[in-house]
Order: structure tokens, then C-alpha cells, then sequence
């Protein structure tokens, strides 16, 4: 991602759409093919310090590196940026590495949900406590939650490919977008093939309507999508900080043998990855409004008010999005489950949940619900007060021992409803059945 938004890489590109556009106009005869030849041989021959000295006394960075491509080519130098204006190279090197950007943060996100896919059936039956308020409610299963993040996640990577698909450069249409000195140039009657045939060698689409830039509205809508991944990646660091916490101690990201929690407390195994990836998500939730500014604030045919901001905006959120993959991927792989604390919550909690199940089981057998409820509630209650104190949850054995229940229900039956194991509804099998198509969805794209 920084090669892409490199300067270098940036001048690599606007002296490929310079060849392409002399390649294009060579068969109109504006152009020999031995120009092109020239030009085409020093694509690479970027002299950054060169361009900047030239910058520092015309500034125009484009026209800079112009001066710079033409000193370094004998006969093609005189024809570069011929009927161009600077947006023409401007705008569609930005919609070129756009696009490769989008690319590359699909195939990361892709890697991302492949290994949550492999986590998520190896872990989709495995019981947990469920928490609603961030309360205690019923069971499910660790895959199960898990799966609820990789379907947000297989959402933005559907998002991500539109928006990469719809994205489009602005072509070769000149100061205003009329195409107008290309029309000088060429003809008016070879203006349509002349941008077919640059679109086709760049395989890149061109707006049919532009002014001098292209929609700026397509860039809020990319800024969209990635603080939408941005949102799913910090729920899911947010969720393992609290089920790191000791108040939980289900799940922690990776912590190696020699990695420092705290300067100050030896103990600490803090959860940096995930306070990382909220950090940094906070800062891309905020660039959509800023790419709204740009979109709505343009007046007429051009004005330069979002052209500075831009130049961080662009390479900054595609930067935070590439590491916040890359760190999600580093804790998904290793994701670190703690059995015991897994397995003490059940213990503390699980119960309260089956209660249900005893209800629904007595008033079949002919018991009074209300009376049944009542007395359920109470042993709650008791129970509750006890893990306040933390004494062991005795619910199961007031139950099992409520002689008013046990005239309905008997005690080994009681003990079968309060399983927890038995009350996990259809959490394994749609956790299955989701990874199933969403492994389908990224093979087949």
C-alpha cells in the first residue's frame, strides 16, 4: 500500500498515462511511433530531486515532472501532455491507484475471512455465555459470535467490490471536460474511439460526463466503504478488549514470551492489536465527512478547495485500512481461547437460562406456570445473591430439591433441562452454514 502511494510510484504512473495518451494520438498521426518508443523507454527514469528543484520555482508539480520526463527524452520530449490538462493525468492516475487499492484491501479482507472462517468451524459448537446489556443472558456458541463478525465482514468485502467495480476514471476530456482540444487535435468525429481505445489500454473505465475533474462523489463513497470495514474491524477489537478483561477472560489476542505489558506493572498483558485497531478506525470514521466536504463544495467546473486535502486524505485512509487488516489478521490467526474462564462463566451463569426450559417442561406436565415462575424466581434470586458473594451457583440443586417442582419434573429430568448443552439452538449450525457460503462467495469471485 505505501508503494502505491508513493511519489515515485505516483510519476510512474502519470508518465504511463503521458506514453499511452502520445501511443493513442500516433494513430492520428500528432505523433511518430519512434516519440513514443522514446518516451516509453524512460517511463522509469523517475528524478525526484529533479522535479523538486523545478517545483520550487514554478509550482506545479505536474508541469515539474513534464520538464523532467522531457530533458530525459531527445525526440519524444516536445509532445508530451499534448491537448492534456492536468486533471486528465491527475485524476485518472488517482482512479488507477484507487482502484489497485480497493484490490488489495478486497484480497486482505479475503485473507481475513478465510482464517475467521477456519476459527469459526472449529469452534462453532463450543458453548459460552451469551451476554445482552452486558449481563449474563443464555448460551450460545464461540463460533457462533464469531460468525455474527464474519458476516459483517463478508458485507464489506461485497461493498468493497462494487465500489472498486463502479470506480471510474475521469478520460481525456480536457479543461472543462468538453474534450475540446482533443477535438482541435483529432476531429470531433474520432473523439469517442480515441477515449475507447486509452480506456481499453489502461483498463480503465471513463466517466462519459465530467468537468475538468471526475465526480468527486465517487471518493465519498469509497471513504464509505472502508470506515463501514473500519466499523466491523473495531466491533470485533472492542468485543475481544471486554472478553479480555479479567471481569470475562474468555478470549486475548496473542501475547509472545518476551512482550512487555507495562513499563511500570510486570503483570500487564494489555490488549495493544485491539486498542490499536480502535484507535485507528476512530480516525477513518471520520474521513467520509471530509470526502462529503469535497463532493458538495466543488463549484461550477473546478476549484482547488479539496485539492490539498486530497493529497493525505487518499493515501492516509487506504494506510489505515491496510494496517488495520493486517493487525486484525495477526489476532484472528492466533486468537488465544481461554478455556477456563469460558468454562467458569458457564458455570456461574448458564443455569439461569435454563429456567426457562423448566418452566415450559412443569406446565406441560400439568404444573401452574405463575406458581412454577414464582418459585423459580426465588431460587434465582437466592442464587444470585450467593455468586455476589462468590459461593458457587446453587441454583441447579434448589431446584432439583423444590419439592413442588419435583412433583412434576423429576430431578434427573431437571438435570437434563439445565444442560446447557441442550439449549444452544440452531447457533452451531448456521455458524456452519454461513462459513459454508461465505467461502463459496470469496472462491467464486
Amino acid at each position: 500500500m505505501r508503494h502505491i502511494w508513493s511519489e515515485v510510484y505516483k510519476r510512474r504512473i502519470w508518465r504511463q498515462l503521458w506514453v499511452s495518451l502520445a501511443d493513442a494520438q500516433s494513430r492520428y498521426r500528432l505523433v511518430t511511433p519512434e516519440q513514443v518508443a522514446d518516451l516509453r523507454a524512460h517511463i522509469n527514469d523517475i528524478n525526484l530531486p529533479r522535479a523538486l528543484e523545478i517545483e520550487s520555482e514554478i509550482h506545479h508539480d505536474l508541469m515539474a515532472e513534464i520538464k523532467v520526463f522531457s530533458e530525459q527524452c531527445p525526440s519524444g520530449g516536445g509532445i508530451i501532455h499534448l491537448g492534456a490538462t492536468s486533471m486528465d493525468i491527475k485524476d485518472n492516475a488517482d482512479a488507477i491507484r484507487i482502484r489497485q487499492s480497493l484490490e488489495l484491501v478486497i484480497s486482505r479482507l479475503a485473507e481475513g475471512l478465510r482464517i475467521l472462517c477456519d476459527r469459526i468451524e472449529n469452534l462453532s459448537g463450543k458453548p459460552i455465555m451469551a451476554f445482552t446489556h452486558l449481563q449474563p443472558a443464555e448460551p450460545s456458541t464461540l463460533g457462533y459470535r464469531l460468525a455474527q463478525h464474519a458476516q459483517d465482514f463478508w458485507m464489506d468485502w461485497v461493498q468493497l467490490k462494487r465500489v472498486k467495480k463502479e470506480y471510474k476514471g475521469k478520460g481525456f476530456k480536457g479543461a472543462v471536460g468538453t474534450s475540446a482540444s482533443y477535438a482541435e487535435l483529432i476531429g470531433k468525429e474520432n473523439l469517442n474511439e480515441f477515449e475507447n481505445q486509452l480506456s481499453a489500454n489502461l483498463n480503465l473505465p471513463f466517466y462519459p460526463v465530467t468537468s475538468q475533474i471526475y465526480p468527486r462523489k465517487q471518493e465519498y463513497f469509497v471513504a464509505c466503504a472502508l470506515a463501514g470495514l473500519g466499523a466491523s474491524l473495531y466491533k470485533f477489537a472492542f468485543d475481544l478488549r471486554l472478553l479480555q478483561s479479567p471481569g470475562f477472560g474468555e478470549l486475548s489476542e496473542p501475547f509472545t514470551a518476551k512482550q512487555v505489558g507495562s513499563s511500570a506493572m510486570p503483570f500487564k498483558r494489555n490488549p495493544i492489536n485491539a486498542e490499536k485497531i480502535d484507535s485507528l478506525a476512530r480516525a477513518l470514521a471520520q474521513y467520509p465527512r471530509l470526502a462529503w466536504d469535497n463532493a458538495a463544495h466543488i463549484l461550477l467546473e473546478i476549484t482547488l478547495d479539496e485539492s490539498a486535502n486530497r493529497r493525505t486524505m487518499l493515501p492516509e485512509m487506504f494506510l489505515i485500512t491496510d494496517e488495520l487488516l493486517m493487525t486484525f489478521r495477526g489476532i484472528i490467526s492466533d486468537l488465544v481461547v481461554l478455556e477456563t474462564g469460558i468454562h467458569h462463566n458457564l458455570e456461574r451463569y448458564a443455569s439461569f437460562a435454563a429456567t426457562e426450559r423448566v418452566l415450559m417442561e412443569t406446565s406441560k406436565a400439568g404444573a401452574d406456570r405463575q406458581l412454577v415462575h414464582e418459585r423459580l424466581r426465588l431460587h434465582a434470586m437466592t442464587a444470585w445473591s450467593a455468586i455476589e458473594k462468590g459461593e458457587e451457583n446453587p441454583l441447579e440443586d434448589l431446584i432439583c430439591s423444590d419439592e413442588m417442582i419435583i412433583k412434576y419434573v423429576e430431578p434427573d429430568r431437571l438435570k437434563e433441562l439445565m444442560d446447557i448443552r441442550q439449549h444452544l439452538g440452531l447457533a452451531e449450525e448456521r455458524a456452519i452454514e454461513l462459513v459454508h457460503k461465505i467461502r463459496e462467495s470469496l472462491e467464486s469471485a
